[in-house]
Protein backbone atom coordinates (compact mmCIF):
# COMPACT_ATOMS: atom_id res chain seq x y z
CA UNK A 1 0.00 0.00 0.00
CA UNK A 2 2.60 2.51 1.05
CA UNK A 3 4.58 1.69 -2.35
CA UNK A 4 1.29 2.35 -4.70
CA UNK A 5 0.79 5.40 -2.95
CA UNK A 6 3.88 6.84 -3.09
CA UNK A 7 3.95 6.15 -6.68
CA UNK A 8 3.37 9.22 -9.03
CA UNK A 9 3.41 8.44 -12.66
CA UNK A 10 1.84 11.46 -14.76
CA UNK A 11 0.60 10.96 -18.72
CA UNK A 12 4.33 12.36 -19.73
CA UNK A 13 3.74 10.79 -23.53
CA UNK A 14 1.74 12.44 -26.47
CA UNK A 15 0.92 10.61 -29.51
CA UNK A 16 0.02 13.38 -32.34
CA UNK A 17 -1.69 10.63 -34.25
CA UNK A 18 -4.39 9.47 -31.92
CA UNK A 19 -4.33 13.13 -30.45
CA UNK A 20 -3.60 11.37 -27.11
CA UNK A 21 -1.45 11.64 -23.57
CA UNK A 22 -0.39 8.68 -21.97
CA UNK A 23 2.01 6.88 -19.95
CA UNK A 24 4.54 4.24 -20.70
CA UNK A 25 5.24 0.93 -18.81
CA UNK A 26 8.97 2.44 -19.05
CA UNK A 27 7.74 5.91 -17.82
CA UNK A 28 6.06 3.43 -14.19
CA UNK A 29 9.12 1.32 -13.91
CA UNK A 30 11.67 4.13 -13.64
CA UNK A 31 9.22 5.86 -11.04
CA UNK A 32 8.76 3.20 -9.37
CA UNK A 33 12.64 1.69 -9.07
CA UNK A 34 13.27 3.94 -6.08
CA UNK A 35 10.28 3.28 -4.13
CA UNK A 36 10.51 0.14 -4.41
CA UNK A 37 14.44 0.33 -3.43
CA UNK A 38 12.94 2.28 -0.40
CA UNK A 39 10.66 -0.46 0.50
CA UNK A 40 13.33 -3.23 -0.42
CA UNK A 41 10.95 -4.87 -2.98
CA UNK A 42 11.14 -5.99 -6.33
CA UNK A 43 8.72 -6.23 -9.28
CA UNK A 44 9.05 -8.82 -12.20
CA UNK A 45 7.03 -8.66 -15.48
CA UNK A 46 6.46 -11.52 -17.45
CA UNK A 47 4.48 -11.58 -21.02
CA UNK A 48 2.99 -14.71 -23.27
CA UNK A 49 1.56 -14.31 -26.47
CA UNK A 50 -1.90 -16.76 -26.68
CA UNK A 51 -4.42 -16.81 -29.58
CA UNK A 52 -8.67 -17.08 -28.39
CA UNK A 53 -10.74 -17.67 -31.58
CA UNK A 54 -8.36 -16.46 -33.86
CA UNK A 55 -7.33 -13.41 -31.64
CA UNK A 56 -3.97 -12.73 -30.86
CA UNK A 57 -3.76 -11.64 -27.10
CA UNK A 58 -0.72 -10.56 -24.76
CA UNK A 59 -1.21 -12.16 -21.17
CA UNK A 60 1.20 -9.86 -18.56
CA UNK A 61 2.00 -11.14 -14.98
CA UNK A 62 3.30 -8.92 -12.85
CA UNK A 63 4.55 -9.98 -9.25
CA UNK A 64 5.87 -7.51 -6.56
CA UNK A 65 8.39 -9.40 -3.94
CA UNK A 66 8.92 -7.91 -0.43
CA UNK A 67 12.68 -9.01 -0.38
CA UNK A 68 12.76 -9.03 3.08
CA UNK A 69 10.28 -11.51 3.79
CA UNK A 70 10.15 -13.22 0.92
CA UNK A 71 6.40 -12.90 0.54
CA UNK A 72 5.26 -12.10 -3.01
CA UNK A 73 1.75 -11.05 -5.19
CA UNK A 74 1.18 -11.53 -8.55
CA UNK A 75 -1.60 -10.39 -10.73
CA UNK A 76 -2.18 -10.91 -14.59
CA UNK A 77 -3.89 -9.18 -17.39
CA UNK A 78 -5.04 -9.88 -20.81
CA UNK A 79 -5.09 -7.51 -23.74
CA UNK A 80 -6.18 -8.07 -27.22
CA UNK A 81 -3.53 -7.25 -30.09
CA UNK A 82 -4.54 -5.63 -33.05
CA UNK A 83 -1.39 -6.19 -36.06
CA UNK A 84 -2.96 -4.15 -38.34
CA UNK A 85 -3.57 -1.35 -36.53
CA UNK A 86 -3.38 2.04 -38.40
CA UNK A 87 -0.32 4.24 -37.86
CA UNK A 88 1.35 1.35 -35.72
CA UNK A 89 4.14 -1.04 -36.88
CA UNK A 90 3.62 -4.80 -35.50
CA UNK A 91 5.39 -4.03 -32.57
CA UNK A 92 4.35 -1.22 -31.38
CA UNK A 93 1.26 -2.99 -31.58
CA UNK A 94 2.24 -6.03 -29.32
CA UNK A 95 4.09 -3.34 -26.89
CA UNK A 96 0.61 -1.51 -26.19
CA UNK A 97 -1.14 -4.46 -25.62
CA UNK A 98 1.81 -5.18 -23.27
CA UNK A 99 1.12 -2.17 -21.52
Amino acid sequence: MKIQSELKAPKNQYNSFGKYKYRSCEDILEALKPILKKHNASITLSDSVNEYGGVITIVTTATILDNESEKSVSVTACAGVDPSRKGMDIAQSFGRSSS
